[in-house]
């Protein structure tokens, strides 16, 4: 016997749609929204349907991170499934998309990816999918990879940080960028080139300098790092028109050029992150190795001149880089004889952010006038086609997944251990009151995540599960 169709509601007088913040009920059927209702409230017509009344919370699309490292397997003991996606749920978001990078084997081949997929199941709390890797001399891979439905491709122009996951120069993106462009897939990349970074590494080592100090570790990781990088990719993106994603935008110097490039037509996106929008070089402490990420945080003024061009649509989204590792690594102590604490140059470059990573950016957004229909394109429209899943997630719309988010824009919450569900408690961010707390969180209609009296419950079962894209035949 078939199993019964599931038919409810949930209504808020602050709903999230494309068309505009309508005080509205939405219907689901089993998984999929079938009817946006403003008004409702006075619609006999649902009387009869179990409704869940947010009242004034606002109603959001389900979030989309499209940079998340998981790192399972091979090294869950930093991050896995299931802490990850907890943090994710708790977050706000519905769907995460895994970096290649840091999990063993590193996702560069069909067969890396079907060990990764095997990982999974029964483990994630929301929905995921997984992109591929571009390094050096895999080409022969990718057009496998589309097939076998990776949404798409992430490179690095300098070294990772993970032996296994290596860089790629010029040449040999060349020599992958026809198979990247028959897939019609983006090419997100890590866009930094060594040589500024080293010639900053060589002076700062030769003048003494104190790599306790963030002001090292910036000066380290120049502009012109970043500068070289997207000029060289504008370049190529312009010979070989493959979809060119450019991640974790840190450099405001760069959208002059980005702006350019894409007035000019070319296929190129940017993200930023919240990390970048909320914190500034000049209020990072000594030893702060818990800000640490590259490309590295960089001044207030151009932390403003960021959001200037998020609200201008210079950059396209933001993503969280949600890069966990566990606490030996980010040198908060010296865990072994002769090592020193609090070096930025020894400390793994990552913030972990999943759980934060909404407050985070609305306690700066709404300072600036930003809206909650701004933030769920930053969020979830735009993420979404990225990724190639706008179809089915990233608005709240007849026919998407039911996948939302209750969200309180006008609540404050410090931030302490108990609030941060991936695996190990590292934040820059605690002890700060952040604006903004994530109620409840649904997946295809299903609670995964509720916030009530300050206690987090979560779903029992994961229901989490992969989107394929495969686009080749």
């Amino acid at each position: 016997m078939a199993n019964a169709t599931r038919l409810h509601a949930i209504r808020s007088r602050r709903v999230i749609t494309p068309q505009g913040e309508l005080d509205a009920t939405i219907v689901i059927e089993d998984e999929i929204i079938t009817a946006v209702h403003p008004n409702a409230h006075t619609d006999s017509r649902f009387s009869h349907l179990p409704t869940e009344d947010l009242g004034n919370l606002a109603l959001l699309p389900g979030l989309i991170d499209a940079h998340t490292h998981i790192n399972e397997p091979g090294r869950t003991e930093w991050e896995g499934f299931v802490t990850a996606t907890r943090a994710a749920a708790a977050g706000g978001f519905t769907t995460v998309v895994d970096m290649p990078l840091n999990c063993l084997p590193e996702t560069t081949s069909v067969s890396s990816l079907e060990i990764k997929r095997e990982a999974a199941p029964g483990k994630a709390l929301i929905d995921y999918a997984l992109w591929g890797g571009c390094v050096d001399g895999n080409q022969q891979h990718l057009e496998p990879l589309a097939r076998a439905g990776v949404p798409g491709y992430k490179s690095f122009l300098v070294y990772p940080g993970c032996d296994g996951f290596t860089s790629i120069d010029r040449a040999n993106l060349e020599r992958a960028l026809p198979h990247i462009a028959a897939t019609g897939l983006p090419l997100l990349v890590h866009a930094e080139l060594d040589p500024p970074i080293e010639a900053a590494v060589r002076h700062l080592n030769a003048t003494g300098a104190d790599w306790r100090r963030h002001d090292t570790w910036l000066a380290s990781r120049p502009d012109q790092a970043e500068l070289d990088a997207i000029a060289m990719l504008i370049d190529l993106c312009r010979q070989y028109r493959f979809r060119l994603h450019i991640v974790h935008l840190s450099t405001a110097q760069a959208l002059p050029m980005i702006a350019a490039a894409k007035r000019e037509g070319l296929p190129l996106t940017v993200e930023t992150c919240p990390h970048y929008l909320h914190l500034a070089a000049e209020t990072i402490p000594d030893n702060g190795v818990l800000y640490k990420c590259a490309p590295p945080i960089r001044s207030e003024s151009n932390r403003e001149l960021l959001w200037q061009a998020l609200i201008a649509g210079t950059i396209d989204l933001v993503a969280t880089d949600h890069s966990p590792c566990p606490p030996e690594l980010k040198r908060l102590t010296a865990t072994q004889l002769g090592e020193e604490p609090g070096r930025f140059d020894e400390a793994w470059g990552g913030i972990a952010s999943l759980s934060t990573a909404l407050p985070v950016f609305w306690t700066e957004a709404i300072s600036r006038g930003c809206t909650l229909s701004q933030l769920a394109q930053w969020f979830s429209a735009a993420p979404a086609t990225l990724v190639g899943i706008s179809a089915k997630v990233g608005s709240i719309e007849v026919g998407k997944y039911a996948n939302l988010v209750a969200f309180d824009p006008d609540a404050t919450f410090t931030v302490t251990p108990n609030v941060l569900h991936y695996r190990h408690k590292l934040s820059p961010y605690m002890g700060e009151q952040l604006l903004g707390s994530v109620r409840g969180t649904w997946l295809r209609g299903e609670p995964v995540f509720t916030r009530t009296e300050d206690i987090d419950v979560f779903a029992v079962t994961p229901r989490g599960r992969e989107y394929l894209l495969s686009c080749l035949s």
